[in-house]
C-alpha cells in the first residue's frame, strides 16, 4: 500500500530547506493497532513495532514494502541496533530488554531488573559506540500485564553497560523519548508528563553531565539529523535547531505521532510511526550517524 499526500508544513523560515521540494508524506503501511519504536539497520531498512499485537515489522526501502519480522516480541516498544546489527527492544511485558538476530529470533533477555526489582517498563533506548544502552523507564500500566506489582517507585533514566552493569542516572515525572549522538556528545531525554526535553553532555562509561532544559515540549519518540536538529513527536513532528528553537512542524493526519527516525539508502528518508500507520517523507538532510 502506498498513499501519498502533499505535505504542508508550518515553519518560521529556518527549517524550510530540510524537506525536499514537492515531497509528499507517503503512507507505506496501515491497519496496525499502535505503531512505535522505529530503528534503522546497517543498510537503511527500518524496523517498527505494533505493540498491542506483539509484533515487529520491517520496511524494506528497496521494495517500499512492509513485512513481518517477529510475532513474539515481549510487547516491544522502543528499539535500537547495536554494533553487531542485533536489534534490542524495550519489551515491557515483564519489564525487560530483549535481543533479536537478523531472522527475527529472540537470542537473549539482556535485562530483567534493577537491584533485584522489576523495572516499570522500559520504553525507549539509545545505544552508544561501546554497546552501552541508555534507556527510559516510565510507568504505563498495560492491560496485558498479568499480576503486575510496582517494585520501583521512581521513573528513571538508566544506563546498562556492555557487561550488564546498570546505573540509575536521573529521575523524571515520566521519562519517554530518548536519542543521543556520539559526534555531538549529547543525549536528549523527554519528560513527557512535564512537557520538557532535556539535553546532557555525554562523558565516558555512561556518565552524563551538564543537564540543561532544551525546550518546553515533551516527546514520545525522537531523532536527530546530521545538522544536529532534534525531531520530537506527539501532534505531528516538531523540529528544533541545536539552540532549542522550533524551526518546523510536520503535520501527520493521525491521532498521535509516536516516533520517528531516518532510514533508506542514504538515510534521507524520514520514517514516522503514527497510531495505526507508518509514513515516509523525503528530506534534504540525513539522519545523524
Amino acid at each position: 500500500m502506498v498513499i501519498s499526500g502533499i505535505i504542508s508544513c508550518s515553519t518560521n523560515g529556518l527549517g524550510e530547506n530540510l524537506i525536499q521540494n514537492n515531497a509528499v508524506l507517503t503512507k507505506v503501511g496501515s491497519g496496525f493497532s499502535f505503531t512505535e519504536g522505529p530503528a534503522t539497520d546497517s543498510i537503511g531498512n527500518v524496523y517498527f513495532t505494533d505493540q498491542p499485537n506483539d509484533k515487529i515489522y520491517v520496511w524494506d526501502w528497496k521494495s517500499n514494502q512492509v513485512k513481518l519480522f517477529s510475532n513474539n516480541t515481549g510487547r516491544a516498544n522502543g528499539m535500537y541496533f547495536n554494533s553487531k546489527n542485533e536489534l534490542l527492544s524495550c519489551s515491557d511485558n515483564q519489564g525487560e530488554i530483549w535481543e533479536f538476530n537478523s531472522k527475527g529470533e529472540k537470542t537473549a533477555t539482556i535485562l530483567t531488573a534493577f537491584n533485584g526489582k522489576r523495572l516499570n517498563g522500559p520504553n525507549d533506548l539509545w545505544i552508544d559506540h561501546l554497546d552501552g544502552s541508555y534507556f527510559t523507564d516510565p510507568l504505563y500500566v498495560r492491560d496485558y500485564w498479568n499480576n503486575f506489582k510496582q517494585e520501583i517507585e521512581e521513573r528513571r533514566l538508566y544506563y546498562r553497560d556492555s557487561k550488564g552493569i546498570i546505573s540509575a542516572l536521573d529521575e523524571f515525572k515520566q521519562p519517554n523519548g530518548i536519542i543521543g549522538s556520539e559526534r555531538l556528545k549529547k543525549l536528549y531525554v523527554s519528560d513527557i508528563d512535564d512537557s520538557k526535553t532535556y539535553v546532557y553532555d555525554i562523558e565516558s562509561n555512561g556518565k552524563l553531565a551538564n543537564k540543561k532544559l532544551f525546550c518546553e515540549l515533551g516527546s514520545d519518540g525522537m531523532t536527530l539529523d546530521e545538522k544536529g536538529n532534534l525531531y520530537l513527536t506527539g501532534k505531528g513532528v516538531n523540529v528544533f535547531n541545536p539552540q532549542g528553537i522550533k524551526i518546523l512542524h510536520i503535520p501527520v493526519d493521525e491521532d498521535w505521532t509516536s516516533n520517528v527516525t531516518f532510514g533508506g539508502k542514504d538515510r534521507k528518508t524520514l520514517f514516522i510511526t503514527a497510531s495505526k500507520s507508518v509514513y515516509t517523507l523525503q528530506m534534504n538532510v540525513a539522519g545523524n550517524q
